[in-house]
């Protein structure tokens, strides 16, 4: 056409007599490649331009780089406001959590109103979810690893999971009621149910059956030598099958690979599985798929198992543990504030409230003897949670710190796990975690 013409390299060369460059798209059976076109003229003995000869160079890499940089900016960029929206948000919830939480516990055993808070109690808990889910994807969500029933998982986001597939896809779950546990972070691991239920989804457009099941399963010595890396033992098994239009050999070698994907244009970063075995192999786990063009997939994962009996006695409920240490709490928010003045002084303590880095020196050179506990936001209006920490201790040896936060910096957080000696509690909390991790600080070494 006369438009193609006018960006041909060659046409240039003749309108102009200059040397003319540009990119050419060209369809192949492999896909689309691009080719930079380097076009000089030549000229005939009146001066003329008689014919043009043309240079080409390959630049399919290249483009394709670019377009995994632009969108790698464009996921940082989602993902620094998702951090900051859960953030604000965890804020909201600390309140409405604390606060709920304080109303149950003054409350008799048989009041009607116990009900209603209950809801309330529920509901902001499905919202901690959906924070955790943002702050997993914006990576600021801290990792800490814990035994984990991985039926609980399942069953924690059933729900969720029927939602995202739609009416077309039914899901089944079979669960190993005499499952072993696992050690992982909770926010990750539903991450990685959550990336292999979209790949299913997105691997079914025309509906179809997805299959979730957890089994006990022992890798012999034998199956190590056929799975590379795969040490003998006991493991805890995640499989996730769907009917979908499956994937050939050469596709499964590259499924993990980050930005690799095989869906079309703007549904995909190529980095969901990418993620989910990075942080299976970071609990030490492995993960294999088993695929057949329109058969089908299955991803199976395999967890190193552990006692559940550490995690029983750790979920052992008892009285909520109380105190009477003087606390310097330093909260930026208002109402975050006011629920932690209140809530250290249902548990006996006695609070010294501060807004800020500022006003807490102001408070701890004016009282009688320093706080035995530093409770403060990791980010503050004035200053950094770390350096008030530092400073503050400096002065007083003895005093113990514990760090909250709706998000984590680099303050306190390296590579998501926290540095060596940090006390840190996620908001939001609920008044028992509150209660425990003071103490646990207050009474270690």
């Amino acid at each position: 056409s006369e438009d193609e013409c006018k960006q041909c390299p060659a046409a240039g060369c003749f309108r102009t007599s200059t040397m003319n460059t540009g990119v050419i798209q060209v369809p192949t059976a492999a896909g689309d490649k691009f080719l930079e076109v380097f076009a000089y003229p030549h000229f005939d003995e009146s001066g003329a331009v008689d014919m043009v000869v043309e240079f080409l160079r390959d630049i399919t890499d290249k483009k394709r780089l670019e377009v995994q940089l632009l969108q790698a900016q464009k996921m940082e960029a989602v993902a620094r406001l998702a951090g900051g929206v859960a953030h604000d948000f965890n804020n909201l919830l600390s309140v409405i959590i604390g606060r709920a939480d304080m109303l149950m516990n003054e409350l008799d055993g048989d009041s009607p109103l116990r009900k209603d808070i209950r809801e309330i109690l529920d509901a902001g808990r499905r919202a901690e979810r959906l924070t955790r889910q943002l702050l997993t994807f914006s990576r600021r969500q801290v990792l800490q690893p814990e035994i984990i029933d991985l039926n609980e998982v399942v069953r924690g986001l059933s729900d969720f999971i029927a939602r995202v597939l739609g009416e077309d896809v039914n899901v089944e779950f079979f669960t190993d009621a005499q499952l072993g546990g696992i050690r992982a972070d909770l926010s990750q691991l539903e991450q990685v149910l959550m990336n292999l239920v979209v790949n299913a989804r997105d691997a079914m457009p025309e509906g179809g059956k997805l299959t979730i099941e957890t089994a006990n399963v022992e890798l012999d010595e034998q199956y190590a030598r056929s799975h590379a890396d795969v040490v003998p033992g006991r493991y805890v098994m995640l499989a996730v099958s769907d009917t979908g239009i499956g994937m050939d050999e050469q596709t499964q070698q590259k499924i993990f690979e980050p930005f690799f994907t095989t869906k079309e244009e703007g549904r995909g970063t190529g980095l969901g599985l990418a993620t989910v075995y990075g942080i299976v192999r970071q609990c030490g786990g492995y993960i294999w798929v088993y695929s057949e063009p329109g058969k089908g997939t299955t991803f199976k994962i395999y967890f190193p198992a552990v006692d559940m009996s550490e995690k029983r006695k750790a979920a052992e409920f008892g009285e909520i543990p109380r105190g009477s240490e003087t606390v310097l709490v330093v909260e930026d928010d208002d109402a975050v504030r006011r629920f932690l003045e209140k809530a250290l002084q249902s548990l006996g303590y006695e609070p010294l409230i501060a807004a800020g880095a500022e006003q807490a020196l102001e408070l701890v050179r004016e009282s009688a003897s320093p706080p035995e506990l530093l409770l403060t936001d990791v980010v503050l209006a004035d200053d950094d949670g770390r350096r008030l920490a530092e400073r503050l201790c400096s002065e007083h040896p003895g005093l113990k710190v514990l760090f909250i936060s709706g998000y984590t910096t680099n303050g306190i957080v390296h590579n998501g796990m926290l540095d060596e000696g940090i006390n840190f509690l996620p908001k939001p909390f609920s008044l028992m975690a509150l209660a425990r991790k003071m103490r646990e600080v207050l009474d270690g070494e």
